[in-house]
C-alpha cells in the first residue's frame, strides 16, 4: 500500500485535485456503508415507494426518526478534516460528496457539494417549504411522546435503522400547507437536481485531477464525473477498500482505508496542520 500511496502523491503533487466522497469516507465516524466488507443487504426506500401510501411514509419516518439523533451525533474524522486542510493549502479545489451526513462541512471544508442533498433539512414536496430537521425532529417527540431512540438497533448510512413496528405513529405535515414532507435528500429513483450537477462538474472541470474515496462507484453519478476526467484524460486517483467499478480506469488504485491514506495526502500536500 505505501508504494500506491507515494505514486499517487508524485501524481497529484503540483495539481488542482477535485475530490470526489462516498460512505466509505465515514466509517471511522460511526456511519456505516451501504457495500463495504460485512455490510448488510440493505433495500433503501424508492421516491415511487415514498410517495405511495401513508403506510410507507410512517414506516420510513418512524425508522428516520429513530436513528436521527445518532446520525447527527457523529463527529468529523481525520480523513474530513484531511481534506479540509488540503483545501485550505489550495491543493484541492473542492469536494463533491455522495454523503448526507455533512461531515464535510463541519470539518472545515468550504467548497461543498453535496451531490444526493443532505439530512440537515427538510422539505416540503407541496409548497417547496424548509425545515431545520432539528426542529421538526421537536416536533415529531411532541406528536408521538411514546416514540424512543432504541441504541440497539443498526444504523443505516442514510441516518435509519430499521423499527420494529410505526403502528401509530403520527406522520409529521408541512404546519405551512400540510403537505407530505421528505428530508432534502435524493431518494432512489429521484433525479439529482440540474444545478447542483452543474455545481459539482464545474469542480472537476477546473481541477487537474481527480481523487475518489470511499465510493463503490455503484451509483452512476461517481461514474459520471469519473468518465469526464478520463475524457479530459486527467490522473484519476481512487482509494476505497474492495473493488470499485472504475479500478480499470484509474491511473491509481489504493485498496485501503480512506482516513489513514487522505491523512498521509495531507501531510505530504496540504502543508502543516
Amino acid at each position: 500500500m505505501e508504494a500506491r500511496v507515494a505514486e499517487a502523491i508524485d501524481l497529484l503533487a503540483g495539481r488542482r485535485v477535485a475530490v470526489l466522497t462516498g460512505a466509505g469516507v465515514s466509517t471511522d465516524s460511526g456511519i456505516p456503508d451501504y457495500r463495504g466488507q460485512g455490510a448488510p443487504v440493505r433495500r433503501p426506500m424508492t421516491f415511487d415507494q415514498f410517495l405511495a401510501d401513508d403506510s410507507s411514509r410512517r414506516r420510513y419516518w418512524v425508522g428516520s426518526h429513530l436513528g436521527w439523533k445518532r446520525f447527527a451525533a457523529a463527529e468529523p474524522n481525520a480523513g474530513h478534516e484531511a481534506l479540509a486542510r488540503l483545501e485550505h493549502s489550495g491543493a484541492v479545489t473542492g469536494v463533491v460528496t455522495q454523503n448526507v451526513d455533512g461531515l464535510h462541512l463541519r470539518a472545515g471544508s468550504s467548497r461543498v457539494v453535496e451531490l444526493h442533498g443532505t439530512m440537515r433539512r427538510v422539505i416540503c414536496l407541496h409548497c417547496g417549504q424548509v425545515f431545520d430537521r432539528r426542529d421538526l425532529a421537536e416536533r415529531i417527540e411532541t406528536d408521538n411522546p411514546w416514540i424512543v431512540a432504541d441504541s440497539d438497533l443498526p444504523l443505516g448510512p442514510d441516518g435509519d435503522v430499521a423499527p420494529a413496528t410505526a403502528d401509530g405513529f403520527r406522520i409529521p405535515t408541512c404546519s405551512v400547507c400540510e403537505g407530505a414532507l421528505k428530508p432534502d435528500v435524493v431518494f432512489f429513483g429521484e433525479y439529482i437536481p440540474a444545478e447542483r450537477f452543474r455545481e459539482a462538474e464545474q469542480i472537476v472541470r477546473g481541477s487537474d485531477a481527480l481523487v475518489i474515496a470511499g465510493s463503490s462507484l455503484v451509483v452512476n453519478s461517481g461514474i459520471r464525473f469519473l468518465d469526464r476526467a478520463r475524457r479530459r484524460r486527467l490522473p484519476i486517483v481512487i482509494v476505497n477498500r474492495g473493488d470499485t467499478r472504475g479500478d480499470a480506469r484509474a491511473t491509481v488504485k489504493i485498496d485501503a482505508g480512506t482516513t489513514e491514506v487522505l491523512r498521509a495526502f495531507a501531510d505530504a500536500l496540504g502543508g502543516p496542520e
